[in-house]
């Protein structure tokens, strides 16, 4: 799939069928948030993978989230400011690995949803509980995936509003 269609035709899927999602597309995904962007190249980034329906069905109560236990396969996406050349660009690193993990499961036809964690303190605390995330590392984002049980259509966002040429 090419980069730009990807982009367009990429949509949160929240629900999935039962098939799991294979070990080679597993190391493409994470392969892909490995080679996101980082501020001085440092990744600050740490990927728990999760496949266990007994920890998965445990996400299912944070808010809005029910759907999580149908996914088949999880990563939650970490920072570690320690390993940061420029303090306080660990989000925006994440950011960029969250959004590759995105764009390569679309690619290879794995449904994925973003669910934020960080910064919400209640959501950060219920992943270092379910998980054993120490506490230098912080949790910053749960992917949740899958082969995808709905087809969702392109939606074309562009909004000449909210572009501003020169100055405001």
């Amino acid at each position: 799939m090419e980069t730009i269609r990807a982009i367009m035709t990429r949509r949160s899927i929240r629900s999935w069928t039962d098939e799991p999602v294979t070990a080679q597309e597993r190391k493409t995904i994470l392969e892909a948030a490995m080679n996101a962007p980082s501020a001085a190249d440092a990744r600050p980034w740490h990927f728990v993978t999760i496949d266990d329906p007994l920890v998965i069905n445990q996400f299912a109560g944070l808010g809005g989230t029910e759907m999580l236990s149908d996914s088949t396969f999880m990563v939650l996406v970490c920072g570690d400011a320690g390993r940061e050349v420029y303090p306080g660009f660990w989000p925006q690193d994440c950011s960029c690995a969250a959004q590759n993990m995105q764009l390569a499961a679309h690619d290879i036809g794995i449904g994925c949803v973003w669910i934020a964690i960080y910064p919400l303190e209640e959501r950060v605390q219920v992943c270092r509980k379910i998980l054993g995330i120490p506490s230098a590392i912080t949790p910053f984002a749960l992917l949740a995936m899958g082969v995808p049980n709905e087809v969702l259509p392109p939606e074309n966002r562009y909004d000449e509003g909210r572009v501003h040429q020169n100055n405001w």
